[in-house]
């Protein structure tokens, strides 16, 4: 039990967060100058100056807008919190359990207490002593965990074969994802197929979205692909003659509905009709085999997509079946489902994949044990309808290398006897590749006269893998919408000499102009024409490389210097690029940005700090106290603390969080308040108690 000050006063705290995105209406004029917050027992939207009654509790304050609210949070914070969220339990779900009652705060929770149980008990024999691990318990060495799982080796190992791409209802390559998190769209309701929603977009992985119904919790959350059929721009429904419905278990009262729409629509960010994308066709006829591989969402952790094998076919579906796990996660579905991929479809995207489970290792030629039988009764909706995240601990790895192993080893891994270790290998050039290659944004290098760093935030810290051109097209665009006035760093751009497929676009003087980029089909050709174009914008030559910085940039150090700065710039035209490093079919196999996926907080809380941000917390925090940092230090700390959490340097800009304000925050605020999921909360939590502990 936490040690709570149960007195009562007045608010003073200055440093309060302006809420913003999906998790709050807009406010009214009522509320005038005074920002937002929630009652901690209510939950209803007030103003601070409404919001009179606060509790200090070890991890900050909470507030409350009557003294009802305040005394009923009071009763059951006595009682009791929740074992596993540690939530004050308001309307129990009760398990009687060996000396006693457990009190929980949902039934969320409570199967999750029964399942930690359950695993707890299959650890012991009869007697109660503990025996060797099974099941999903992980065995000590998992030759897939530590980030090295490539599909080509694990074809070989298996002896297996990857599901050819027309098998799969799945675009050959990935759609682009032009969506932007707080982004309202039009969206099927997962548990009410004939309802049409509103949405926002709070999440983002590759080409798949994470979408919330607007009237409803985080609790049903769901995940859509940006081509899917069930994503429609604001105002289809009106124009096809339908209404936009409540979401199934809308909070308030239904006769509200009307207003709350208006009040929701009104000056909100609407994802624009050009960035959805055509559903593919779909497959004519369900080809898949037992025992072919692929790449299928995990429905319990639905942000998880894993390595998996066809178990059994039945007509028009097919048993998906996850490797290293047992069958509690295997599930029916069509043969056209869209939560199915082919090998390789991550990395082609830009999707975390997770690597396989402990038991691969162990039983990686085992017979595919029988499935059960199909159930056709609402499959679909049970794919969609899952949002309980964190059920199995996986731990989260690390986007893989973007050669395309998987098709290109189909043909000969009936060839090759397994090893009993799974070791990296020189590329197999047997059998003809496709063209790939990365380039990484390192976002503390310098930006130039041209380049705006705040919007270069919103720039991917990855391109790739993918073909050189596409990459190349990517960059480019990117500068582009980064720019401080896109007319400038437009006519920067070199053209292309003949017509191309390659081209970008930018707004001039209110209309969109576009241009053909030159044809760069090797990674080396791309390599030397990023060179070029970061000495037209006179950024750090570094800014987009193929290796991501470990440290700060040397060049951007150098530049600071008068005598360095002019021989660089005589010397502006030698390449920082290797002469070997294009020309091959593969990118340059060098460290990779960590894309983590959110799963389990053990995972999440065991990251390791990287040498780049100790460096950066020792020289760049020097005597100053964390508490007057400014909003621009919080971001450019936060951005070299650990290069994943980049991505949320603009929500933090968003809620005007400087130095105080970072050290009042803690994970239930960052999940409440700022949308964040468990895992990037206590990653940052972990961050901010080392910057307190380097401040007493």
């Amino acid at each position: 039990m936490l040690n709570v000050n149960w007195d009562c006063w007045p608010d003073p705290d200055p440093y309060e967060f302006t809420m913003s995105g999906t998790d709050t209406p807009t406010i009214g004029a009522e509320m005038g100058r005074h920002k937002a917050r929630q009652c901690a027992w209510c939950e209803e939207l007030k103003s601070s100056k409404e919001l009179k009654l606060s509790l200090h509790l070890e991890d900050g304050k909470i507030y409350f807008c009557c003294e009802t609210c305040l005394q009923a949070y009071k009763r059951s914070y006595l009682k009791g919190t929740c074992p596993i969220c540690d939530k004050v339990v308001k309307n129990p779900e009760t398990l009687e359990v060996e000396g006693g009652v457990k009190r929980l705060c949902s039934r969320d929770c409570l199967a999750m207490y029964q399942r930690r149980v359950e695993e707890k008990n299959e650890g012991k024999d009869k007697e109660g002593r503990p025996h060797k691990p099974r099941g999903r318990h992980p065995t000590p060495v998992n030759m897939y965990s530590q980030g090295n799982f490539s599909w080509g080796e694990y074809l070989r190992e298996t002896g297996a074969v990857a599901a050819p791409q027309h098998c799969f209802k799945q675009a050959v390559y990935p759609p682009p994802n032009e969506f932007k998190v707080g982004m309202k769209l039009e969206a099927r309701d997962p548990r009410n197929l004939s309802s049409t929603c509103v949405a926002t977009v709070i999440g983002m992985q590759g080409p798949r979205l994470r979408l919330r119904l607007d009237g409803s919790d985080d609790k049903n959350d769901f995940w859509r692909l940006v081509d899917s059929n069930d994503l429609k721009p604001i105002g289809t429904c009106e124009q096809q003659g339908g209404l936009l419905q409540p979401p199934l278990g809308f909070r308030m009262n239904a006769s509200s509905w009307p207003m709350f729409l208006l009040r929701t629509l009104n000056g909100a960010e609407m994802a624009p009709a050009r960035i959805f994308q055509k559903e593919p066709p779909c497959p004519k006829s369900n080809v898949f085999e037992v025992g072919m591989k692929l790449e299928a969402v995990d429905r319990k952790n639905p942000q998880l997509i894993c390595p998996a094998t066809i178990g059994a076919v039945d007509g028009k579906r097919i048993h998906v079946t996850f490797d290293g796990w047992l069958g509690a996660f295997d599930y029916w579905c069509d043969y056209d489902n869209r939560d199915i991929f082919p090998v390789g479809w991550c990395a082609l995207s830009g999707h975390n994949l997770q690597p396989p489970g402990n038991k691969v290792s162990a039983g990686m030629r085992r017979p595919i044990p029988p499935p059960p039988p199909p159930s056709r009764d609402k499959d679909a909706m049970a794919a969609s309808t899952s949002s309980s995240e964190g059920k199995r601990k996986r731990k989260s790895s690390s986007l893989f290398q973007g050669d395309s192993d998987a098709a290109s080893d189909t043909s000969s891994v009936q060839d090759k006897p397994p090893s009993p270790n799974v070791t990296v290998v020189e590329p197999d050039t047997s059998t003809p590749r496709t063209l790939s290659m990365c380039v990484y944004t390192n976002y503390g290098c310098d930006t130039g006269p041209y380049l705006n760093p705040r919007k270069l935030v919103d720039v991917p810290s990855q391109f790739g893998p993918a073909l050189p051109s596409h990459v190349m097209r990517e960059v480019t665009q990117g500068c582009i919408d980064c720019a401080i006035q896109q007319r400038v760093v437009f006519g920067l751009i070199k053209q292309g000499q003949s017509p191309g497929r390659v081209v970008v676009s930018a707004t001039v003087g209110g209309q969109t102009q576009s241009c053909t980029l030159p044809s760069c089909e090797t990674a080396s050709a791309v390599l030397r024409y990023l060179e070029q174009l970061c000495e037209r914008l006179e950024c750090c030559e570094n800014l987009f490389s193929s290796t991501p910085m470990q440290g700060p940039c040397s060049k951007c150090t150098r530049r600071d210097d008068p005598e360095v700065s002019d021989s660089s710039s005589r010397n502006a035209t030698k390449r920082r690029w290797s002469a070997d490093s294009g020309d091959t079919h593969h990118p340059p196999k060098a460290p990779r940005m960590q894309r983590r996926v959110t799963t389990e907080a053990a995972s999440s809380t065991t990251t390791v700090v990287g040498a780049d941000y100790r460096s950066f917390e020792n020289t760049s925090r020097g005597d100053r106290d964390p508490g007057d940092w400014s909003l621009e230090e919080v971001l450019h700390y936060i951005r070299h603390a650990d290069p994943a959490l980049a991505q949320y340097a603009e929500l933090f800009r968003k809620q005007e969080i400087d130095g105080k304000a970072l050290l009042l925050l803690n994970s239930d605020m960052m999940m409440k308040y700022m949308g964040l999921k468990l895992g990037p909360a206590l990653k940052l939590c972990h961050i901010i108690d080392k910057l307190k502990t380097g401040k007493t």
